[in-house]
């Protein structure tokens, strides 16, 4: 549906996934096999040069081939027909001389890989800014840290953001390295021997992949499809943060906490029925689309499992969940840099909802200030029972310490104040935030 088409994918990645695009990879593949041929002097050069002019996609008839794929049941064959009608003479004859279907679907496939990357690549880095530049801003800007979904301790919204950001470096550093190793072709023959090829098999396979700027295997990968699982695993890893960024901010704006709240354009709407609603649409979006790219990575371990030296079953779940990874990654990443980019921070409500437990969340910072004194255990059963008598009796954390017959001798009513102010419990949030920072910078 193209009117939710958006919330699944890019135009930027449909174009790279296209019908169109993976017929223009095919024919790519061919007039470099052809070329690499030629210069070899396995096939005539003249059939070469007239192979690479007519092995351009405004030579073919999408309609057409598609409705020779269904009679015939093969997915290149008709578009081989195509362009070796267009060639005179025998030149068509030196087509796609010696190679494999799987030769040219799985180099195609690395070839649209390889323009996807470069997408994931600037996009990562587009994100990874933007939680820097969240994190810098909010150095110093307090917030309630939970754990289990429970209020904890005071952090800064900065810390937050630059915890993911360091995750995000991490995903560059995977992507980095395996995106070099994805990009290798194969020109392999039927079975993996390179038989058709004869003795130039080898000089074969590295001048075609040359000329595609791919990197040559060692030996043939047709059954060992680790490097597209790699790299599927690798999108899943990065769509598990993005997932996990987007929800944190989808729970942030809930209407109880509000302390962010995405961009709001004028015209966007809420609900059909309730005219006063701001919804998370990217936080949520962004979120449940995870889902889906989990799913389909497991589909890509599945089509690890090979049998003998090419298996159709299993190799063609990658005709599915290779493209389908990529394409809702790259929505993923959009969104996310929208979101982040919009982002309104709420520092009077992050400052209210630490308020929300009157000091209570201090309580382990006042434990290890008694506890230098009288021992941690001591220190942590009395303001254990402060705490809970307070809770009971509705008292703020002050009120409760200076209640406490131990503490309040423990500690002056000053030192109370100062030990339950939260601004003075950052720890090294700050600090942790500017090595963050200053790693990125290097």
């Amino acid at each position: 549906m193209q009117c939710l088409q958006d919330n699944w994918s890019t135009a930027e990645l449909r174009r790279i996934f296209s019908e169109q695009a993976r017929y223009e990879k095919w024919l790519m593949f061919e007039a470099a096999l052809a070329a690499a041929q030629a210069e070899l002097g396995m096939v005539p050069q003249a059939a070469a040069v007239e192979i690479g002019e007519h092995c351009r996609i405004e030579n073919l008839d999408p309609a057409a081939i598609a409705q020779e794929v269904r009679r015939i049941k093969h997915p290149l064959v008709p578009v081989l027909r195509h362009i070796q009608a267009k060639c005179s003479g025998t030149s068509g004859e030196w087509l796609h001389f010696g190679a494999t279907t799987q030769d040219v679907v799985d180099t195609g496939t690395v070839l649209q890989l390889k323009d996807a990357h470069a997408v994931f690549v600037r996009d990562i880095a587009r994100v990874q800014a933007e939680l820097n530049r969240l994190a810098l801003e909010h150095r110093d800007t307090p917030m309630v840290g939970r754990t289990h979904g429970i209020q904890a301790l005071p952090i800064t919204f900065g810390h937050k953001c630059a915890i993911w950001s360091d995750e995000m470096r991490r995903h560059a550093q995977r992507f980095e390295r395996s995106g070099e190793a994805v990009l290798t072709g194969m020109v392999a023959g039927a079975v993996g021997s390179q038989a058709s090829m004869g003795e130039l098999a080898k000089a074969v396979e590295d001048g075609t992949l040359k000329r595609l700027g791919l990197h040559s295997p060692l030996i043939s990968w047709a059954p060992a499809r680790d490097r597209f699982t790699e790299y599927a695993l690798n999108i899943a890893m990065l769509g598990a943060t993005l997932s996990k960024i987007a929800n944190e901010l989808f729970n942030m704006q809930r209407n109880e906490i509000a302390e962010v709240e995405e961009i709001f354009s004028e015209g966007k709407v809420g609900s059909s029925t309730m005219p006063h609603k701001r919804n998370p649409v990217l936080s949520e979006n962004i979120a449940g689309l995870s889902r889906t790219l989990r799913a389909n990575a497991s589909l890509m371990l599945e089509g690890m499992v090979q049998e003998g030296e090419r298996d159709g079953i299993s190799w063609k779940v990658e005709y599915k969940a290779l493209p389908e990874c990529c394409m809702i990654l790259g929505a993923m990443l959009a969104q996310s840099i929208m979101l982040l980019g919009g982002l309104r921070v709420d520092r009077q409500a992050m400052g209210r909802n630490i308020g929300l437990l009157k000091g209570y969340l201090l309580s382990e910072r006042v434990m290890l200030e008694v506890g230098r004194r009288v021992g941690k255990q001591t220190a942590h059963e009395w303001v254990y029972e402060a705490s809970m008598a307070g809770l009971e009796q509705g008292l703020d954390f002050s009120t409760a310490l200076r209640a406490h017959p131990r503490l309040s001798q423990a500690l002056t009513p000053e030192q109370i104040e100062e030990l339950t102010d939260p601004s003075h419990y950052l720890g090294a949030c700050g600090a942790a935030v500017d090595r963050v920072l200053a790693s990125q910078n290097q």
